[in-house]
């Protein structure tokens, strides 16, 4: 097989990660027609259509498979910068010429994950990061869109490597006024059918998973707000929207002032993370690894053990 080129690799990269064609034109600095040019140039080459013409555009399975190499070749080009300056200080001008994108989730860049990209962010490196829940940041690995992310899903996907990195303890908040209103008596089932929720958005199922764990339920049909931001469900709380369970070092100023109570002290809820990346030989991928390992280990509790279900 030919090999493919690096230029409609990227450029199949470019419409899917932008979304449409006069964005990814805009970002090679080339015509929409030569994006056109160069995606069916690749289609035709693959013998097989890359991306589904849609809204939003996505990628076909031929197109992530071929999605996934592109970004192996940045990754490759990347550590090859990267290499060259250990015997070429400042070559590529200090800066990375590949951005590289990883996905993780929003509870996590809300509290301990940034820092473990300061270093290579001080060193030039360009880096994505797209947030989502928790359970949902390994779709953007299997759909070869990022070279590894956070998740809570402790099976690896083919091809990849996976690294714990311990449980983010979750609580339930809200202010002492809005626990007057609701649940004079403390948490109980009939002050739950009454109380307002803010879950992150409609794949979060962290309010009703704790509300079962708390209450001994199994059937949880809870009034809920979305807000799609950690420290936004945060500052709906703090005005009165209702309650909602977010990690415990997100509010812990605010349970220490008396700005928030904890609904269940007793019941925090801890939640197992962990790194999936792709299993290969890369000097910058390791480095990645091991900044968010030592991040994580600085933060997160040790990891929880699953209680049994007999």
């Amino acid at each position: 097989m030919t090999p493919f080129s690096p230029d409609l690799l990227e450029c199949l990269a470019a419409v899917i990660e932008e979304g449409g064609f006069e964005r990814a034109a805009r970002r090679l600095s080339i015509t929409q027609s030569a994006v056109s040019q160069r995606l069916h140039a690749l289609e035709t080459q693959a013998g097989t259509v890359l991306v589904v013409r849609g809204r939003p555009l996505r990628p076909t399975p031929a197109g992530r498979l071929l999605l996934r190499h592109a970004m192996q070749m940045r990754l490759l080009h990347t550590g090859l910068e990267q290499d060259l300056r250990q015997f070429v200080p400042g070559a590529g001008g200090g800066t990375y010429k590949e951005r590289i994108s990883i996905a993780v989730n929003a509870d996590s860049i809300a509290t301990w994950a940034l820092p473990a990209f300061d270093a290579l962010q001080r060193d030039g490196l360009s880096l994505e990061i797209i947030a989502d829940d928790q359970d949902f940041t390994q779709d953007w690995l299997r759909e070869g869109q990022v070279l590894g992310c956070v998740t809570a899903l402790a099976h690896a996907l083919r091809g990849c490597r996976i690294t714990p990195l311990g449980a983010m303890r979750y609580v339930a908040v809200a202010t002492p006024e809005t626990l007057r209103k609701y649940c004079p008596n403390g948490l109980s089932a009939p002050g739950i059918r009454q109380l307002p929720f803010i879950a992150f958005n409609r794949k979060d199922d962290l309010q009703t998973e704790f509300v079962r764990h708390v209450l001994n339920v199994k059937q949880v049909n809870l009034r809920q707000s979305f807000v799609p931001s950690s420290e936004g469900q945060v500052r709906a709380v703090l005005a009165g929207w209702g309650a909602s369970v977010v990690p415990e070092m997100l509010v812990r100023s605010l349970l220490d002032a008396g700005r928030l109570v904890n609904l269940a002290p007793d019941a925090a809820l801890p939640v197992n993370l962990y790194w999936h990346c792709w299993n290969l030989e890369s000097p910058l991928l390791d480095e990645l690894t091991g900044a968010i390992q030592a991040a994580a280990e600085r933060c997160l509790a040790a990891e929880s053990v699953p209680a049994s279900s007999g």
